[in-house]
């Protein structure tokens, strides 16, 4: 693996989950980190999301590999956030070379009983979000001439899926974004992937089952079905995976998707 030494990471979602595993990984091969995180609970999905705690402990971790972190509170729905933050990294890193667009939300519900209030929260978050992220880094990375954009899609944008059509509909949309920003930013040195796990342990699994009435366990099988005797992979197989799309390793890979599907997709 490539050293990440002095490149500045732009994670989405960072507070807990797999946005603080990508975070934790790419600091220990010596990246900074720029954590932004809603850091508070929404009203849909009504489940616990990252918290500012969460975020000030990700701060103390990552400064403890010795390198540097900012930590910003903010939704990926809020374009001055957004701004605040990337104005922030460059005031403090001078750069940003990696983008992990990984904030989002999954929740059920059959197409035709869906509000437009959660189809819209589905949408503006999982797939507008990662538009207006990117939007206020693509300049910063076509000055320096480099950069990586990693979005995390799903299995679910490879698919469908029963009662996650809106969540389906976003993951889909973010192929397309990668696709085209792939070919907007070649003349750029700028490469675009995408990543589409299988259910991930994390504690949005708690969320959704505790939504649902169930186990967790119920709600990785219910949602996976994994050809690998396994519920999920864990956070540290994705963050394997972004380390060695956003090294020097993968220099020529842009415009892909990257399965890690515990072999669901051969189904």
């Amino acid at each position: 693996m490539a050293s990440l030494t002095d490149q500045v990471a732009f994670i989405t979602g960072a507070a807990h989950g797999q946005g603080r595993a990508v975070a934790l990984a790419l600091a220990a091969e010596g990246a900074h980190i720029v954590a932004f995180d809603v850091a508070k609970n929404l009203t849909y999905p009504a489940y616990a999301f990252g918290s500012a705690s969460d975020l000030d402990t990700l701060k103390r971790d990552v400064e403890a590999l010795g390198v540097g972190c900012l930590t910003v509170a903010g939704d990926v729905r809020d374009d001055a956030a957004i701004s605040r933050a990337v104005d922030g990294a460059m005031a403090q890193f001078g750069r940003i070379d990696i983008l992990f667009n990984n904030a989002g939300i999954c929740a059920y519900g059959l197409a035709h009983e869906l509000t437009e209030t959660e189809w819209d929260d589905m949408l503006d978050i999982n797939l507008k979000g990662a538009w207006l992220v990117t939007r206020r880094v693509i300049p910063v990375m076509m000055a320096q001439k480099s950069g990586v954009i990693l979005n995390n899609s799903s299995i679910a944008g490879m698919r469908g899926m029963g009662r996650l059509s809106h969540y389906a509909a976003s993951k889909w949309g973010l192929v397309g974004l990668t696709k085209s920003w792939a070919i907007e930013l070649a003349p750029h040195n700028i490469r675009v992937n995408s990543i589409h796990p299988t259910g991930v342990n994390t504690p949005m699994n708690d969320g959704l089952a505790e939504l649902e009435g169930t186990t967790t366990q119920a709600i990785a099988e219910r949602s996976a079905g994994n050809l690998l005797p396994v519920p999920w992979v864990e956070p540290s197989d994705v963050s394997a995976m972004v380390l060695y799309l956003v090294s020097d390793g993968a220099r020529y890979i842009t415009g892909a998707q990257f399965v890690l599907d515990a072999g669901l997709l051969s189904r």
